[in-house]
């Protein structure tokens, strides 16, 4: 068996992973790199017939560099006017040129991304079909809903009225949509929301005809694969996991970002949402607004020059300052960071508060925004149109602030708080004081009091310029660097410092005493459960001494722990009473949950009552040997994978490349959509748990570099190094190797054996336990009662029985609680530690479940 950095598990040999074709290439990486993007291509004969087409007819026509010619325009492309005059061909015939050289080249790497894995999944005649159809059906209903829109008097889509579009994405975009219902959990989402994000944006801020026949095609590609390729069963929202929901939730927020970039990229951009780009991307005054502003007075002449040598700086950055804030508080939505999701409510509601300003500005004085009384209904639905934008991102903010609940450490808040607080500090003073010496360098001469007020504008882009206050006008280089670099560099520190400090690869609920912890328990030891006590939503309690810790979770008012105590093993017992008292000073009811039988005594002496609620199961190591009967099923998985030439390969999940990580966090995916309901947290660990270290994962691996399944060992240590090892996460491919969990088990039993650990647990199923000849009390039949109603859903019985393959011993976990009155409210704690995040229809749905 190899280190757990990386590589697989030995006998038989296997190259490491930077030596494994597919995995990585240590001599030249970008080679492999290249020969993985390039290899689908070479097998999608159909795309690349049609981009040749696609190229020919182009450079045969004369249309590469510009687009098709006016007159052959007017033949071949589609749009309302070619439909009204009885040009049915056209949703065709569109299909086969682009406006210019950028959309070819754009046009082909759309169809590559799409086309390709369509035509790999679905076959070259639907990948045709899907293509060619979504192409009509997509123009189609984009004309459609361009004349709609303009018989209703929409003045966007009244505009486009008369345009003509030629584009082969319409029916790329459909393909790519048809195809999503043909992928993993994971990719479906993920393919679903780039596809309808890239729509939405080329269609709201660009607002070509192009962007809304692409919009018909996506639509018309998902309509189209619901009918056709959805899976049997009812059609329903798939439920992603914690973790994708906040990678989902920051592709929204990073749309919503790049939009505005996008539009000011086009020159003629006139969507419904590109009234007010300025305001996200300042724009560079051209020189006619220079010569209009030196019309007026010198002072306007002397800003507007000042101005535009802003945007001749490398301060031209701060053009974009408001879509890199949201672009950076995205990657700390994405690790679910509370901090980031505070900031981006913020922000949010600083741009509705800024149009709801200016909104109410507008009507109560029309004229100061130069608006003829015909066009005051125009300018109220502009602001109307941009306010949308940002109070939908609020609401999905709000409705998903559950998923970003972890909490920076107090050390790096104050650090990141320093560092941006330092930042302003020495921008300003800078500003201000080198201003006040060089103030005969502005015009007017600046005195102190308009120094300071200039501060305002400083930090904000260039658009807002004396908006809020007035500002000095710099005519001397000093005065002209302060302007355009003090609020760069606050932005660019700051920025970093967010980036880095959302970056940090462990964050904790308690971050502070999660490190205090997490020594203790290295140095010596606790459960085979105790590494739980690591992940994060656990608090700390510590001895007065610091030689023992209970980590829990308060939820109302039940103080729920996991798992024993942990330290010192002959002060763990004391811990109980310790802990039973610090919740008693505080209101509060402990139960220790999920405890041994030590534990369970010792609350058992100060007067509680215990229930089992799970069964360890423990493999010895020293003498373990898979021979006789009783081992058939786990020497028949090794045996068959030996056959079908499947190894075992151990990976850190934070090193592994994302070759191994994306297909873990399919499998991941697909295997939540499936149950309907949420993963289980608590005891129970996800994709979070495993990017961590010291957290080994096991992997079975073809051929061909696919993951068939994984399993992920958590550390029991014994003075400072690991005596045995848990089984946490276990995930098999659907279609994949039937064997894997056995064959995956066995491996790493041998390896850790092999490394002279003592022992395995595979950990315990929750509410399921083995059968004993003890009668079980009134509480224990209700809890057995849940097991068997869940069984269907989370399989934990089936579990128990699986397990029971390796021959393990069985040692029972208990829940300990003072008070049988507090059992409904100890109840409902547990729930929602095991199901934090359950949606309302969830919930109906479980609750079908037991009354089924």
């Amino acid at each position: 068996m190899s280190a757990p950095g990386g590589g697989p598990a030995a006998p038989p040999p296997v190259p490491a992973p930077g030596d494994v074709p597919g995995v990585g290439d240590s001599a030249h990486p970008w080679r492999a790199t290249l020969d993985r993007l390039l290899v689908p291509v070479r097998h999608a004969p159909f795309t690349l017939g049609f981009l040749a087409v696609l190229w020919i007819v182009g450079a045969v026509t004369g249309s590469l560099g510009s687009g098709p010619r006016p007159h052959r325009m007017e033949r071949i492309a589609v749009g309302v006017p070619a439909l009204a005059e009885g040009r049915w061909w056209t949703p065709v015939s569109s299909l086969l040129w682009c406006p210019g050289l950028g959309a070819y080249i754009g046009s082909t790497v759309i169809v590559l991304l799409l086309v390709t894995p369509a035509e790999r999944r679905l076959g070259v005649a639907r990948a045709a079909a899907a293509l060619l159809g979504g192409q009509i059906l997509g123009t189609l209903l984009g004309v459609g809903v361009v004349k709609l829109g303009s018989l209703a008097g929409e003045q966007w889509l009244d505009s486009l009225t008369q345009d003509l579009s030629v584009t082969p994405t319409v029916g790329a975009l459909a393909a790519g949509a048809v195809l999503s219902y043909r992928l993993t959990a994971l990719w479906r989402r993920r393919v679903r929301l780039g596809i309808v994000a890239f729509s939405l944006v080329m269609a709201l801020y660009v607002g070509h005809l192009q962007g809304v026949l692409r919009l018909g095609g996506a639509v018309a590609g998902l309509a189209v694969g619901a009918l056709l390729l959805r899976r049997r069963g009812p059609l329903r929202p798939l439920h992603s996991s914690h973790t994708e929901a906040r990678v989902l939730v920051a592709l929204v927020v990073a749309a919503a970002a790049i939009g505005p970039i996008t539009a000011i990229l086009y020159k003629d951009a006139y969507g419904p949402f590109s009234t007010f780009n300025e305001l996200y991307v300042s724009t560079r005054p051209s020189a006619q607004d220079v010569a209009d502003a030196c019309a007026q007075s010198v002072r306007d002449c002397h800003a507007a020059h000042a101005v535009r040598g802003f945007y001749d700086s490398p301060a031209i950055a701060m053009a974009v300052v408001v879509p890199v804030v949201l672009l950076v508080l995205a990657e700390g939505l994405r690790r679910g960071l509370r901090l980031a999701w505070s900031l981006a409510v913020l922000l949010h509601l600083g741009w509705i508060a800024l149009f709801a300003y200016w909104l109410h500005d507008f009507l109560g004085n029309p004229s100061a925004y130069g608006a003829e009384p015909t066009e005051h209904v125009d300018y109220v639905q502009y602001f109307a149109e941009q306010m949308l934008l940002p109070v939908l991102v609020l609401l999905l903010l709000l409705v998903t602030r559950k998923r970003f609940d972890l909490r920076l450490p107090r050390s790096a808040l104050w650090g990141l708080a320093a560092v941006a607080g330092g930042a302003l500090l020495l921008a300003s003073a800078a500003y201000v004081g080198i201003g006040w010496a060089v103030r005969d360098q502005y015009d007017p001469e600046a005195g102190f009091g308009l120094l300071l007020s200039g501060l305002v504008s400083e930090y904000l882009p260039p658009a807002f310029l004396g908006y809020f206050t007035d500002w000095p006008v710099p005519v001397g280089g000093t005065a002209e660097t302060l302007y355009r670099y003090c609020g760069l560099l606050f932005w660019l520190v700051t920025l970093i410092a967010l980036l880095i400090t959302f970056r940090r690869p462990r964050l904790h609920t308690d971050a502070d005493a999660a490190v205090r912890a997490r020594e203790l328990l290295v140095a010596h030891g606790g459960s085979t459960l105790s590494y739980l006590t690591t992940w994060d939503g656990n608090y700390y309690w510590f001895a007065a001494n610091g030689r023992t810790a209970v980590a829990y979770r308060v939820i109302a008012t039940v103080a729920l722990t996991t798992g024993d105590p942990f330290g010192v093993p002959e002060e763990r017992v004391d811990a109980v009473g310790g802990f039973a008292r610090f919740c008693d000073e505080r209101g509060w009811t402990p139960c220790f949950y999920s405890v041994g039988a030590a534990t369970r005594e010792a609350a058992e002496r100060l007067g509680w009552r215990s229930v089992q609620v799970a069964e360890d199961t423990v493999v010895p190591l020293p003498d373990l040997a898979f021979t006789g009967k009783k081992w058939q099923d786990v020497r028949t998985a090794l045996n068959k994978a030996k056959k079908e030439g499947v190894t075992a390969e151990w990976w850190s999940f934070p090193d592994a490349p994302v070759a191994v990580t994306d297909q873990i966090r399919s499998i991941s995916e697909e295997w939540v959509a499936d149950k309907g309901l949420p993963e289980m947290n608590f005891t129970l660990g996800g994709l979070d748990e495993l990017d961590d270290p010291a957290v080994r994962c096991l992997l079975a691996v073809d051929a061909e570099h696919t993951v068939h399944g994984i399993t992920s060992w958590m550390p029991v240590y014994e003075e400072g190094r690991p005596a045995g090892w848990t089984l946490d996460f276990m995930r098999r491919r659907a279609d994949g190797f039937r064997g894997s969990m056995e064959f995956l088990i066995a491996s790493a039993a041998l390896g850790f054996k092999e490394e002279g650990a003592r022992f395995l647990s595979l950990s315990g199923a929750p509410l399921a336990r083995k059968a004993t000849e003890e009668p079980p009390v009134a509480l224990q039949r209700v809890l057995d009662y849940g097991g068997k109603m869940l069984e269907p859903v989370y399989g934990f019985r089936s579990l128990l029985a699986f397990k029971a393959k390796f021959q393990p011993r069985y040692r029972p976990m208990y829940m300990a609680y003072p008070d049988p009155a507090a059992l409904p409210a100890i109840t409902r704690a547990v729930s929602k530690a095991y199901l934090p995040h359950l949606t309302a229809v969830q919930g109906v749905r479980l609750v079908r479940q037991f009354s089924a």
